[in-house]
């Protein structure tokens, strides 16, 4: 029968089977996905082939129907595999904050630039919208100005005093959502307002580091109350771009891409190149400059865990 993966533990699943009842599975020998070292051949939202353990409650998974997409990460302690956060997204959505903590611009790139190599429409909320100063407020600004003109969506919100909080319902709505952020951006407390019937861990912000504790230890999803699903991600320290050869960078930049066509070398890398579109409208101000330097440093194969 088929089922809908919604937790995985590492060894053990959390599976939907098409009959709406939840099945605690494990694999069925050794699965592999072709052409992709993972440490998990099986993520959150997945759909599987499962197959009752003879006299148990508890199911066998046989097989991974094709994947439309995956949101994928480094492996903690193996460097050449990578982990599977979640599958079959139809938008991922980044919480930031400009204070409380500071969300860093090149951590909001290098996730834009992971999903949209998958092909993962993104959206970023920028929550704590009811603790901004004018400093705060203008760098809110200077965000919704820059990410608006790559082509991507920024909403303002306030979880603690519900800002904007019908729009984010609207939004996630009959869709499977990939929810992520740092520690400490209100993350886990905006899963609570979302699913108020659900028991999620909230833990503050630690004021000596400015970073929150992570709460999240498995990607988890969720069904939600309006139709829809919502996926829990971990801390994601380490998501970013993953086998991404340097010179098809920039096709991830949206507003990069669009004015390749005009460059005088039709595999102009933005870099040193003569009579380039994009540095072109950078020296005019048309594409910011800590979106140009944010390609530099992932072109330049930056470490992802230097930036939180």
């Amino acid at each position: 029968m088929k089922g809908l993966v919604y937790k995985s533990t590492g060894s053990w699943y959390k599976v939907r089977s098409h009959k709406g009842n939840f099945i605690v599975c494990r694999l069925k020998g050794k699965l592999r996905i072709k052409g992709l070292k993972v440490t998990n051949p099986v993520s959150v939202g997945d759909i599987v082939e499962i197959e009752m353990e003879k006299g148990k409650e508890t199911g066998l998974i046989s097989k991974i129907d094709t994947r439309k997409n995956y949101l994928i990460r480094k492996s903690v302690n193996l460097s050449k595999q990578y982990h599977i956060i979640a599958s079959n997204i139809d938008q991922a959505v980044l919480v930031a904050t400009v204070t409380q903590p500071n969300t860093l611009n090149e951590f909001i790139d290098r996730f834009l630039v992971s999903v949209t190599a998958y092909n993962i429409p993104a959206v970023i909320l920028v929550n704590k919208l009811d603790v901004y100063e004018d400093e705060h407020l203008n760098r809110l600004a200077d965000w919704n100005s820059i990410y608006t003109n790559a082509g991507y969506t920024i909403l303002p919100i306030s979880v603690e005093k519900e800002i904007n909080l019908d729009k984010v319902k609207k939004l996630f709505k009959g869709k499977t959502t990939v929810l992520s952020g740092n520690s400490g951006v209100g993350k886990s407390s905006l899963l609570k307002k979302l699913l108020p019937n659900e028991e999620i861990a909230v833990k503050e912000i630690s004021e000596m580091h400015q970073q929150g504790v992570h709460t999240t230890t498995f990607a988890e999803m969720y069904d939600l109350p309006n139709g829809g699903h919502l996926i829990d991600t971990p801390g994601i320290r380490g998501i970013g771009v993953v086998d991404i050869e340097p010179k098809e960078l920039s096709n991830y930049f949206p507003e990069f891409l669009k004015l390749k066509p005009f460059c005088k070398f039709n595999n102009c890398v933005h870099i040193n190149e003569p009579n380039c579109a994009v540095k072109k409208a950078l020296d005019e101000g048309e594409i910011a400059l800590s979106r140009y330097n944010s390609y530099l440093s992932i072109f330049n194969n930056d470490q992802e865990e230097n930036y939180r």
